[in-house]
């Protein structure tokens, strides 16, 4: 017995086109989506267009170890006649060098730069480096020169020297958290780029060494032989600027108490290649008394016969992990602390390079 013949399925048909439709709707939605993230995130890190100043320009440096993006800000004192000093400013975690919650807002830098006439540079990290935009201080491979994080910075440097005409003889780096960390290394990788070393809430050279549980079992001197020995044959006194927070809980105070130590053993083996104190620098502590709206620090100096700076040293109380200054604006300032950057600014004027 013989099936009556199937009757065409004309279900299916029509449901193919539906189906592609429906695919393009998909995939064009996720396109949108995907651009809107990528542009999202390019504003937060990168800065939106309308908020380039007039005397800012934007950079993209390449070399051996790759590329890094930096912003430029020029004072008006930038006009050919003279060649001006650099100041470069790196970001810590969660931050970035002139896009959402910068550097360029939480220094101030660029009022201050106006008012002074210096240079500016800020550096950013990017998300697809590190998810949260730190520098890789901790990271063995961005501790040497000619590799990494510190290849691409001092190219910066140098690539902002050349194209605005500015002094060599003082290029400075200034750091925060992570940041500070990368511009100590910056001190001890190109000593021969870099005139002074600003570190607000950073640690020692090799710090990613240290046992925070048992910090005693590595001495400051241990990190600052390495330290010297990366320098190599381009080793000089690089002075350095720490500021500390007595209460921050993300850098505690004993690391800013082993970066002074550091240091200062640093240029101790500059001096003669022997950790013998024959700097014989001298020590002195100010004490400031804080008030109803701002808070007590102390002020080291640490310095050589010749009255040369080796570390200069301000202790904050009451200061978590910030960078303190009246103007400060982001997640990370403290606006009852001390003027961390007219500070370095200081630092740095008394401090060019030999």
């Amino acid at each position: 017995m013989t099936s009556p013949p199937s009757a065409p399925d004309t279900d299916l048909e029509p449901t193919r086109p539906s189906r592609r439709r429906w695919l393009w709707i998909v995939s064009g939605t996720l396109a949108i989506v995907v651009a809107a993230v990528s542009l999202g995130v390019a504003a937060l890190q990168l800065g939106l267009p309308w908020q380039l100043g007039e005397n800012d320009r934007n950079h993209v440096y390449e070399g051996a170890a790759g590329s890094q993006r930096y912003q430029v800000h020029l004072p008006p004192q930038h006009d050919g006649t003279a060649r001006l000093p650099v100041v470069m400013a790196i970001h810590g975690c969660a931050m970035t060098g002139y896009g959402w919650n910068s550097m360029t807002s939480t220094t101030q830098f660029n009022s201050l730069a106006d008012r002074e006439g210096f240079i500016v540079v800020y550096p950013t990290q990017l998300i697809s480096r590190n998810v949260i935009a730190c520098w890789s201080s901790a990271d063995p491979r961005h501790q040497q020169r000619h590799t990494g994080e510190p290849a691409l910075l001092a190219g910066v440097a140098r690539e902002v020297v050349r194209e605005y005409d500015a002094d060599p003889a003082r290029v400075h780096v200034a750091g925060a958290s992570s940041g500070a960390g990368t511009a100590v290394i910056l001190g001890v990788t190109y000593p021969d780029v870099f005139a002074t070393v600003t570190s607000v809430a950073g640690g020692e050279y090799g710090l990613n060494q240290v046992d925070p549980d048992n910090p005693d079992a590595t001495p400051p001197l241990d990190t600052a032989r390495q330290g010297w020995a990366q320098m190599g044959d381009r080793a000089r006194r690089v002075p350095l600027l720490v500021v500390q927070g007595e209460q921050d809980e993300v850098v505690p105070p004993l690391v800013g108490t082993r970066l002074v130590a550091h240091w200062t053993a640093v240029s101790d083996l500059v001096d003669d290649g022997l950790p013998n104190g024959s700097l014989d620098p001298t020590t002195k502590t100010v004490s400031v008394p804080g008030a109803a709206d701002r808070h007590a620090y102390t002020r080291t100096t640490i310095t050589a016969p010749d009255g040369s700076s080796i570390v200069e040293a301000y202790r904050v109380q009451d200061m978590g992990h910030a960078w303190p200054g009246p103007d400060g604006d982001g997640r990370y300032t403290d606006h009852a602390g001390p003027d961390a950057s007219a500070i370095m600014w200081e630092f740095a004027e008394r401090n060019p390079m030999p």
